[in-house]
């Protein structure tokens, strides 16, 4: 039986001609390459216990208290993006947040990209080139530092 000798995008290894981040000039693997599924939600979820625990500390956490909560995730998200290039959570699994056309990611794009995150429809719609649409509009993407 003769195997196909066509490249697959899902194939790993030297074979593989497509990957997230391609499209913008990210390599496949290591610094600078397109975080993966996994960092991005884990780094998603430390945002959110930071956000709750806080919430809990100042006493608004609770189901009157959600939306604090989010203001709370709201507010570290573009504090920590626009000083460090990326939230607390980002940080602890190694991602970092950066402009597509380089540069310093500044305040507006963490302010749109925030917004678009705690609408959380935007985050589950992603384009070819492996951004959620939160990213595309603010013109950013997260890569692995």
């Amino acid at each position: 039986m003769a195997r196909s000798t066509l490249p697959s995008s899902s194939a790993p290894g030297p074979g593989r001609t497509e990957w997230p981040g391609k499209i913008l000039g990210l390599p496949e693997s290591g610094p600078r390459s397109m975080g993966s599924f996994e960092r991005r939600f884990l780094g998603l979820v430390i945002d959110w216990a930071l956000a709750s625990l806080i919430s809990l500390v100042i006493g608004t956490y609770g189901a009157a208290g959600n939306f604090v909560t989010l203001g709370i995730f709201a507010a570290l998200q573009v504090v920590f993006i626009a000083l460090l290039s990326g939230s607390f959570g980002h940080v602890c699994v190694g991602l970092r947040v950066v402009p597509v056309r380089g540069g310093y990611v500044g305040v507006w794009r963490p302010i749109v990209r925030t917004v678009l995150l705690c609408i959380v429809v935007p985050v589950l719609i992603h384009a070819k080139d492996g951004r959620a649409l939160h990213d595309a509009v603010a013109g950013t993407v997260l890569v692995r530092r």
